[in-house]
């Protein structure tokens, strides 16, 4: 007979362990390089759309790749839930402008007043 009185305590040793080392991903966006800033801010995660533009001009809105079509949508159905909503707008500092203006006109046709271009030394911070 195996002796099984203990194998509660070993079960929940192990959960315990795996939770306090599980690391959870945050928004990675896409490989980018950052212009530099002066300055940093503290906001509210819930408050932030995040977009971020790559060398090749790819789009990707909070991890998700997008057409440049499809940016005004979805930040309008943002802007709509939260108004006060800040779009975080984080480019490479290759990449190609036209992509970039198309961005800020659907940022503005969505009306999403409130944006922010993040650099090297601005990195965001959350509470």
């Amino acid at each position: 007979m195996i002796p099984t009185s203990s194998m509660a305590d070993i079960a929940f040793l192990l959960l315990v362990f795996f939770m306090v080392t599980t690391v959870l991903k945050l928004e990675e966006g896409l490989p980018i390089s950052l212009p530099k800033a002066e300055a940093a801010q503290d906001i509210p995660r819930e408050n932030v759309a995040h977009i971020w533009v790559d060398r090749t001009g790819k789009i990707s809105i909070n991890d998700m790749i997008v057409s440049p079509g499809a940016v005004e949508g979805i930040i309008a159905q943002r802007v709509r839930a939260n108004p006060g909503i800040i779009v975080a707008f984080y480019t490479d500092e290759n990449a190609p402008y036209g992509v970039m203006a198309d961005i800020m006109e659907s940022l503005k046709r969505a009306s999403a007043v409130r944006v922010s271009f993040a650099s090297k030394k601005e990195k965001l911070r959350f509470r």
